[in-house]
């Protein structure tokens, strides 16, 4: 998956800007934590270890989504519903600067995730339009992965041949054998 659509660099981007937002938030607890205002000593430091992980993870995930990476698509969404959910909870509290930046990001990050060509992307499916420029494919061809309609010996509506008759009925065999076998308890 070398190439990301425009709305997965979107998507990466608000998810680096969010991880910006959990580093100051964790400067601010060292700072804090330093200053002797923490609630306890214990607690700040442990706070601001944990902010730093998350920076990190933030970091990953933003990382993998520039290069629409499918594992990375669960912990976006997750981190646009943590920072949608802080954000309104910010702003519940009166605190208008962080809780309106929160939540225009979380509405930005899903809005970049699950745009179609993201989602596309994200779950590994190619595009099938080639590139301007570059020649079609005729119509015939096979392509990887692509079912082909079964060739046709004769025209529709003949009588099939005997040899015909005994392929079909067998072919049609195997398929009830095959369904039996996939449901469980089926032997």
């Amino acid at each position: 998956m070398g190439h990301s659509p425009a709305t997965l660099r979107a998507a990466a981007v608000v998810q680096a800007a969010e991880a910006i937002v959990v580093l100051a938030a964790t400067v601010l607890a060292g700072i804090d934590t330093a200053a002797g205002r923490s609630y306890q000593v214990g607690s700040g430091i442990a706070l601001t270890l944990i902010g730093a992980a998350c920076v990190a993870g933030l970091a990953l995930v933003a990382a993998g989504l520039a290069r629409a990476r499918r594992w990375s698509r669960t912990p976006a969404l997750l981190t646009q519903l943590f920072f949608g959910i802080v954000g309104i909870y910010l702003l519940q509290g009166q605190r208008f600067d962080w809780g309106v930046l929160l939540v225009v990001l979380a509405v930005a990050g899903f809005a970049a995730l699950l745009a179609p060509p993201s989602l596309r992307a994200l779950a590994g499916q190619e595009q099938t339009r080639p590139e301007p420029g570059q020649p079609k494919r005729p119509t015939g061809s096979k392509q990887k992965g692509q079912p082909q309609p079964p060739a046709r010996s004769q025209p529709p509506g003949q009588p099939k041949q005997a040899g015909q008759a005994a392929r079909s009925k067998r072919g049609g065999q195997e398929r009830a054998n095959r369904r039996r076998s996939a449901r469980p308890g089926a032997e």
